[in-house]
């Protein structure tokens, strides 16, 4: 049966319920079981919705309900840059069983939910059980009861890829003749029992913890390939080796351009590891050696720069290598103003303890207490080099060294990039800008620690769930960095940076923020009139998309899902990301 409008000339159209059939020949006609004409429009509209298989749904709050409604945005969000970089089908791979596949869901969900809401393993389990669940997350992966064993299980069974997964990642991003960056952290370590804690330099100033190391390999542009952890209180350049060895033998890569600092890649390492596996480098001089090459007759002389920022010299200390020399005048505008800063400041510290010895029955009398008092006022400011104190029974005196503070401030602004690689193969701007482009490992690292990921504080107590985690926290970047890629007109990136690169006369400027990102900081919308945000802001917004499970009392075995309608921000932001929604369900 259907329902056909009929023309009636210039009375109102007839509207007749009628049904098809054959003839005895075969042949198809209709015919006419009731005229509709008479009903309201709404009734005929609903017939004609029934008639067409749809349902009919009663009036009343008791006829369409809302079992169940929890964020989705966010997770469709993760979960759709996940699969569509295809980072799931890389850490499954061939494995195929059941088991495997479990496995691997519960990995992606970890990745997610850090990525949307850091929080411990534990935590995690609560938030996807199907009974306590924050989030649609584990009802769009189907893990319906988590347990915490299998969470912990999960990630031995991710460490056990690490090696694979980052082979993967490295056949996708890196190639020969590739600028590779490389640095290390730190982070804190809650406990006494992990084998891998240790007291070490504190790069989150948290002296009072032990704590672990990792190492970081990026691609130029700051996509994370692989990380390695080590022992907290490993040193710096000594962590160089087993980063060689992974980008040569595992990755296959047989030139490798490797950047990074000058206090990880120091002269022992580059004469015993880098030349040696035929690595090339970019890193920068010490402070020691810019010195030794300003002297009277070396080949460093600051006359070089009355007109310019940047000259290439040679040196027979560094044979077979390029030294750009670079002088950026508001850095040492910058040097000038904090050194004077800080001498002011120790010279104030010295006289109240001056004051204090040559007071009239001061206990602080003995040379050796005021050495104490004193060592502790010039270290805590590193200032103990520009001072000639003067220190016995009773007295101390304290003086400037004059010389030597000028001839420090002479060379203010000014750093040496030391490079093998040749100068037809890489220009000296570019040179210069690929070391300065190491600040993008350390905004992984801002993002990993604090900003977003929060891999500390680390609370796991064996060394390979340590392992593991730090792992989990990479891969979790990874999805962020190609997030932030494609979200960017709607984050306070600059678009334009390449552009605004491109139009500097030196690579030694900073570079100025282009004309779009500037207008986007002061009225906190992009060109298209959305509303910018930060990654978490926006991440969050997204999460107020929900999802919600339905049902109707004509058809309460058949519940539905249905998603709320999205805002115009998260409709910008799903067609930056390239998907739908909908079809991360």
């Amino acid at each position: 049966m259907f329902i056909e409008t009929v023309p009636n000339r210039d009375s109102p159209p007839a509207i007749l319920l009628r049904e098809s059939y054959r003839d005895e020949n075969g042949r198809p006609q209709k015919r006419t079981l009731a005229n509709l004409s008479k009903l309201p429009d709404h009734v005929v509209a609903t017939l004609r919705a029934i008639l067409k298989g749809g349902t009919l749904i009663g009036r009343g709050p008791d006829h369409l309900q809302i079992e169940r409604s929890l964020p989705h945005g966010h997770v469709a969000a993760a979960l759709g840059m996940i699969r569509k970089i295809a980072l799931d089908r890389l850490i499954l791979s061939t494995a195929k069983d059941a088991e495997a596949r479990r496995s691997c869901d519960l990995v992606v969900a970890m990745l997610v939910d850090r990525l949307i809401a850091p929080r411990s393993k534990l935590g995690f389990v609560r938030a996807v059980d199907e009974e306590t669940a924050t989030t649609s997350l584990g009802a769009v992966l189907g893990l319906a009861k988590v347990r915490d064993r299998e969470a912990y299980a999960a990630l031995d069974w991710l460490l056990e890829r690490q090696a694979r997964i980052e082979n993967g990642l490295a056949r996708r991003h890196l190639e020969d003749g590739v600028l590779v960056l490389y640095d290390v952290s730190s982070s804190y370590f809650e406990g006494r029992h992990c084998p891998l804690a240790h007291y070490g330099h504190s790069r989150d100033h948290r002296n009072d913890r032990l704590q672990i190391v990792y190492g970081l390999l990026c691609t130029r542009d700051g996509l994370p390939i692989a990380v390695e952890v080590f022992e907290g209180n490993t040193a710096d350049p000594t962590t160089l080796k087993s980063q060689i060895e992974k980008l040569k033998a595992r990755f296959g890569i047989k030139r490798v351009v490797l950047i990074g600092d000058r206090g990880m890649i120091t002269t022992a390492r580059i004469s015993e590891d880098l030349k040696s596996s035929g690595l090339d480098w970019i890193t920068c001089l010490r402070a020691p050696q810019i010195q030794a090459l300003a002297k009277d007759d070396g080949p460093l002389q600051l006359s070089l720069f009355d007109e310019r920022d940047l000259a290439e010299i040679s040196s027979p200390d560094f044979p077979g290598e390029r030294l750009i020399v670079c002088r950026n005048r508001d850095l040492a505008r910058e040097r000038s103003r904090k050194r004077e800063a800080l001498l002011v400041a120790t010279e104030r510290d010295l006289a109240r303890i001056q004051a204090q010895v040559h007071r009239k029955g001061s206990q602080l009398r003995a040379a050796g207490e005021i050495g104490l008092a004193v060592g502790e006022v010039v270290n805590a400011k590193k200032m103990a080099k520009h001072f000639a104190l003067d220190i016995s029974d009773g007295r101390f005196t304290f003086t400037r060294k004059l010389e030597q503070i000028a001839a420090e401030a002479k060379l203010d602004g000014i750093y040496v990039i030391r490079t093998s690689v040749p100068a037809a193969e890489l220009g000296t701007a570019n040179a210069v800008q690929a070391y300065k482009d190491l600040s993008r490992v350390e905004r992984a690292f801002r993002s990993m620690k604090t900003v977003d990921l929060e891999i500390r504080p680390i609370r796991h107590w064996t060394a390979d769930r340590v392992r593991s985690h730090v792992f989990l926290c990479l891969l979790a970047y990874h999805v962020e960095w190609h997030l932030r890629q494609a979200l960017a007109p709607l984050l306070f990136h600059d678009t334009e940076l390449e552009a605004a690169r491109a139009q500097r006369t030196s690579p030694v400027v900073p570079t100025e923020p282009s004309a779009a990102v500037k207008s986007k900081k002061a009225i906190k919308r992009n060109a298209n009139g959305d509303r910018i945000n930060s990654l978490a802001g926006l991440i969050d917004h997204l999460g107020t998309m929900t999802r919600n499970t339905m049902r109707m009392s004509l058809a309460e075995k058949h519940p539905f899902t249905l998603l709320s309608k999205p805002t115009s921000l998260q409709e910008a932001a799903f067609k930056l990301l390239g998907f739908d929604p909908k079809c991360v369900q």
